[in-house]
Order: structure tokens, then sequence, then C-alpha cells
């Protein structure tokens, strides 16, 4: 049974950090257009309808993406969202449904992993994936690298238990799927998923027990001309219809980031930043990659399939890393399957802790290292969900709104103008309020609009990083405060979040944002216990910061609702 801890850690990183950031927000808000307006009646108005209607038209950002797995969550999530009640509850529900995709995924690789490696590897599979904090964290989000994540994840299946399986039928029809799998996935979702198509193909190719030519005519090519095919007649209509020209998404995102260099416009890392910084954070545990991969591949009886587990998948981040622009999140499709070798490494060690001291305390180690990166990542996690001002200050807005009386402006509508960051930090379409509700939501980033005294007239509040630049009289009724950093506190500096927890708890509007300040709150009484006893009297501080304010238009009268600003005001 120890399998049900994968939907249970994925879903609490879900429930715990239930808002999302900018590189999600296409996906997410391509569903909620989807599941709120569905498709135009007729071809013909299509054009009309999503332009009206969809925040793609609006907001096309850098790149067009695909809307293949937008349509796919929408439909897949349109029979429960009617269960939820409440905005971020709709989300939650929409972003569960991808999560429980993935979870399904890494279940049907376990499966491969006990049939290749052994029972007891599967359950430190289970344990080593859980404990690490990011392929957890990043299963329920929309993130295009998350939806083609599931492809990749079948696709590494398959790939084991054709050395599971390794007969002269069965090992040749895992390697199609393999092919078709990754080809489907690049196609669709992620270009450089075609990187690991390679390195993936030149390991079935040395591998094969016949010759090359038999192996590329009756695998390699049929795989990759289905997955090519199947691929292509999916995303070309369904986005040519959605963007209204003709149109491949992926290969307008590759022209644009690889061959024209864009990609680099985000940042540049070394060329050694996934082997030194990447791997070692998605993996966490270093007895995963420092003690347990190593030892399966040295040993006989696990070699070969660990090997070929390892090298198309240390090869396609080995290539990757000639690209400039580098993120973490491009090679988290590699983590299962060094997870999968990681987790047959300890099987060995577990299974000799019997015979001397040595592998008795090998296997003491695997416990605490374990037990260690539970409670790293769940301290990752609440660092995490405080980093997300956008989205806490829409449920704020709201909740403050609704203290107040039905209608305080005389149109009747609520208009709310939110700023740049607001948007990347968490604000989304799920989380606003229905226009035939009385609500009206503006993103306008147009500079000179921004600089115009009389565009500030139409609203009536307004989330904004910055009160400076919100022209006109505005007062500030309430600060969202986010996760800054970690600071060592020298003897004498008291802590910085004490404030933040005094605000917090006066000021929080859900259990979600009450367990976060409580934990600070303990966080203090346990320095009020300890550091006294320490000898230099050094600390560590969670920094909060204030990151959006919540500002209401002066001339806006409450009847009498008391709200307090004058520590919002003073922040």
């Amino acid at each position: 049974m120890i399998f049900i801890l994968l939907p249970i850690v994925v879903f609490l990183h879900l429930y715990f950090a239930p808002y999302t950031k900018v590189e999600e927000s296409f996906n997410l808000q391509a569903t909620h257009d989807i599941l709120t307006y569905g498709l135009p009646p007729s071809l013909r108005n299509g054009s009309d309808f999503l332009a009206s209607r969809f925040d793609h038209v609006l907001f096309p950002g850098a790149v067009p993406r695909t809307f293949v797995g937008a349509a796919t969550l929408a439909g897949l999530s349109q029979p429960v969202t009617g269960f939820a009640r409440t905005l971020l509850e709709k989300q939650m529900v929409v972003r569960g449904v991808l999560g429980f995709i993935n979870v399904v995924c890494l279940l049907a690789l376990n499966d491969a992993v006990r049939k290749t490696f052994g029972r007891t590897a599967g359950t430190w599979f289970i344990l080593f994936q859980t404990s690490q904090f990011h392929v957890m964290f990043y299963a329920s989000r929309t993130l295009p690298n998350m939806f083609a994540f599931a492809f990749t994840t079948i696709a590494l299946r398959s790939l084991m238990l054709s050395y599971a399986f390794p007969g002269p039928t069965s090992s040749p029809r895992y390697h199609r799927l393999v092919l078709f799998l990754l080809t489907l996935s690049s196609i669709i979702f992620r270009a450089e998923i075609v990187v690991l198509l390679v390195t993936t193909t030149l390991t079935i190719l040395y591998s094969s027990r016949t010759s090359y030519w038999n192996t590329i005519t009756k695998q390699v090519i049929p795989a990759g001309l289905a997955g090519a095919v199947i691929g292509l007649a999916l995303t070309v209509p369904i986005d040519s219809f959605f963007w209204q020209r003709l149109i491949w998404p992926e290969a307008h995102a590759f022209l644009f980031n690889t061959v024209e260099g864009h990609a680099s416009d985000w940042g540049v890392s070394p060329w050694h930043f996934y082997f030194s910084s990447a791997l070692p954070r998605l993996m966490l545990n270093p007895l995963t990659f420092g003690v347990c991969v190593p030892l399966a591949v040295f040993q006989p009886g696990l070699r070969k399939s660990s090997s070929g587990v390892l090298i198309p998948l240390l090869g396609f981040v080995a290539l990757y890393s000639i690209l400039p622009h580098k993120e973490a999140r491009f090679i988290i499709y590699v983590v299962p399957g060094l997870t999968a070798v990681a987790a047959a490494g300890a099987q060995w060690i577990w299974l000799r802790r019997g015979k001397n001291l040595l592998y008795r305390l090998a296997s003491l180690g695997l416990i605490a290292s374990v037990a260690a990166c539970y409670a790293a990542s769940a301290a990752m996690l609440a660092l995490s969900s405080a980093n997300y001002p956008g989205g806490e200050a829409m449920t704020r807005l709201h909740d403050i709104v609704s203290k107040g009386p039905s209608s305080s402006m005389d149109s009747g509508l609520v208009r709310v103008h939110l700023d740049d960051l607001t948007c990347q930090t968490g604000a989304t379409r799920f989380l606003q309020m229905p226009l035939n509700s009385g609500w009206a939501y503006d993103k306008t980033e147009n500079q000179t609009l921004l600089h115009d005294p009389s565009f500030w007239q139409r609203f009536d509040y307004v989330l904004a990083e910055s009160q400076e630049r919100v022209i006109g009289k505005w007062e500030v009724v309430d600060v969202v405060k986010a996760f800054e950093g970690i600071k060592l506190l020298r003897p004498g500096e008291s802590r910085h979040s004490a404030d933040a927890v005094e605000e917090g708890l006066e000021h929080m509007a859900s259990r979600r944002q009450g367990l976060w300040y409580r934990g600070l709150e303990l966080w203090g009484r346990v320095e009020d216990l300890v550091r006294p006893t320490l000898p230099k009297k050094y600390w560590v501080d969670i920094r909060m910061v204030p990151r959006i304010k919540i500002l209401r238009r002066q001339s806006l009268e409450y009847d009498g609702v008391h709200i307090n600003t004058d520590s919002a005001a003073t922040s």
C-alpha cells in the first residue's frame, strides 16, 4: 500500500500551493476559457468568438503554445468542476486532474521498476520519489513540461520493460512504443524532447540484438512516422483553429527560442549547470545520485538494465547543456528514470542489511536520508506556498469587498486593475468573479495608458506592486507579503518575520494561510526557547516582505464598515 504515498504527496503540494506563476498561465487560462465559454457555434464566427472571450487573443505571449493539453484537460475536468465551491477550488480541481494523470504515470513506472529490478526497488522508488520536492510540486502545474512529463514517463516505463522482458517479439514492441511517445510529445508539447528521442534511439540501436538496418526499418521509422503523423494531425488543426491561422506551435517556439536565440533573453547559465546544480536539486537526496546510482551501474546483475536507462537520460542532459538558457524544469523528465536506478541500488544495500555492520549502517543511512528529504521538502513547500502574492491578493480583495455593501459603486460594477507582478504571481481567470456578478478586471500593460491620469479613474480597486505608479488618490486597504529569503541573524538581531506573523494572523483569508502563519509563529516560539541557550546566539530568520498592495479609490464609501488600514498603510 505504500504506492498511496504518491497521490497523497502530490495533492498535499497542490493544497498548500494552489496558486500559479506566469509560466503556467497559458495552459491554465486556456483551460478556463474552454471550460467557461466552450467552442464557437460555427467556424464562420470563430474569430469574433475567440477575440471577445479568450485570454490568448489579448495576451498571446512571446510564442504561441498548443491548445491540445488545455483542451484535453478541460474535457477531463468538466465533469468534476461542479463539485468546486469556490473560485480557487475550481482551479485546484483542474490542476488536480493533471496531477492525477502524472501520478498514474508514475505508478505505472513503479510497476516497471518492480518488474525490472524487484519489489523492494519499487518500494524505494516510491520513498525516493515522494521525498523529492520538485517533481511532486510540479506534477499538478500546467506547465507544457508537465503535460509532456506523462508521455516521457510512460515511454520510460516501456524502455524499462524492454529490459525486464527481452524477448524477440516483446522488446521491439516496447521500443516502438518508447519512440512513438517521445516523438508525439516532442511534436505537440516540448520540442527539446527530440534530443531525448535521439539519445534513446541511439541506445536502442546499440543494444539491439538484430542488425541496425532491421531495427531502423521495423522499429525506429514506423514508430517515428506514427508519432509525427498523429502529433501533427492533432496539433496543427486544433491550434490553427484557436490561433486563427495555420500554425504548428512547437515548431514556431523552436525557431524563436533556439534558432533565433531568444531563449537567452531569459538568462544564460554555464554548460555544467544541469549536472552541478539542477540535477542535485531535482534528486534532492545526495545518497541517490552519490551512492545508489553508481552502485546499480557497477553491480553485474543490475548493470545492463541500469545503464540502458541511464545512458539516454544523461545523454539528453549532456546534449541539452549546449543551449545557453537553462532551467531545471527543462530536464525534469529524467528524474523518474534516475530515481528508478537509484531504487535498484538502494534495494541491493537493503537486502544485505543483515550480512554485516557496514550494510546495516548503510541501510540506516538510506532511511535517515529519506526522512531528512521529507522534512526538507515540507520546508520547501511551506516557503514556496508563500511566494504567490498575486493569487493571495485576489483572494483577499474578494474577501474585503464581500464585507462591504453589495454595491459600493454608482454603476454597481467593481472595476479592478491587476498589475504585472499580480498577474505573474497567481492572478488567473479562475480567480476572477464572472462579469455577470458585478466584477470587471483589467490587465493593461501599455505604458502610455498607464501614465495617463484618466486611465486610472475608471477603476475602484488596484492590485499593484508599487503605489507610486498608480495615479490619483488611493488608500491601502491591505498589503500581501511574500517570502523573500532566509537570513542568518547575528547576536542581537531580532527576527524580521515577527511583524509578518502578527499581520498575517490578523488578515489571513483561509485555513491554508493560517497554517503558514501559525508555522511562523511556532518558529518564533522555538527561537524564544532555543536561541538563548546557543553559545553565539545565531538564528535563522524567514524574511517576509510587502509585494502587492490592495488599493481602493478614496471616493469609495463603506457605510460604517470598518477596515483596518493603519498597519497596511505603514508597511
